[in-house]
């Protein structure tokens, strides 16, 4: 065997090695996204349920206060009453949230959110923006999104990112207050439906 041979015989083996120990690698962060995105929705998940079951429980209180009310002036009463109610829930809720989302995991939602938003934008050569006690959990995450810089800016927000293009033409707004405020106008249409109520 000439020594180009076994040169070349000796590439060969490392090339196969390093495709090898690359497609693990890839495997095992493949397998770990989906853990910690599979966390991260059941978490979302309990806190959905855990809001329209506050929901519910507060539009029974009500049930027994509306009953038997049928004037323009009672019904106008109900919603009044309603919206309060829905208010106090989501005051409720916030607060929660507020007082245990810096926990462990924290780190590992706010990778998701970072992931999820730069997917939506099709491109990492973004700017993110986040809340001022965010931003050392962001600077730790960059590293994994080549082209990401961290905006000196903050943003007021209970949690998450808003990540822009750096051309400016695409911001997409993942915190954790856009979250709650898409699930808002359900629960209020759940606990206005169950009343007759329009919301």
């Amino acid at each position: 065997m000439t020594s180009d041979s076994k040169l070349e015989s000796t590439i060969d083996k490392i090339l196969n090695q390093t495709e090898i120990e690359n497609l693990s690698s890839l495997k095992k962060s493949f397998e770990e996204s989906l853990e910690i995105l599979t966390k991260s929705q059941s978490s979302l998940e309990e806190d959905y349920d855990r809001i329209i079951d506050e929901g519910k429980k507060e539009a029974e209180k009500i049930e027994k206060q509306l009953i038997g009310s049928s004037d323009l002036e009672s019904r106008n009463k109900q919603i009044l009453l309603v919206e309060d109610s829905i208010k106090k829930v989501f005051e409720k809720a916030i607060e929660k949230i507020r007082s245990s989302i810096h926990n462990d995991n924290y780190p590992k939602l706010m990778e998701s959110l970072l992931e999820e938003s730069i997917n939506a934008l099709g491109t990492s050569d973004v700017i993110i923006s986040t809340n001022s006690k965010d931003k050392e959990v962001v600077q730790g995450l960059l590293s994994k999104f080549s082209g990401a810089e961290l905006s000196t800016d903050s943003i007021d927000c209970l949690g998450g990112v808003e990540v822009k293009s750096m051309d400016g033409s695409m911001t997409f707004t993942n915190t954790i207050d856009s979250k709650i405020d898409r699930m808002k106008p359900l629960i209020r249409k759940d606990i206005a439906t169950k009343f007759g109520i329009g919301s």
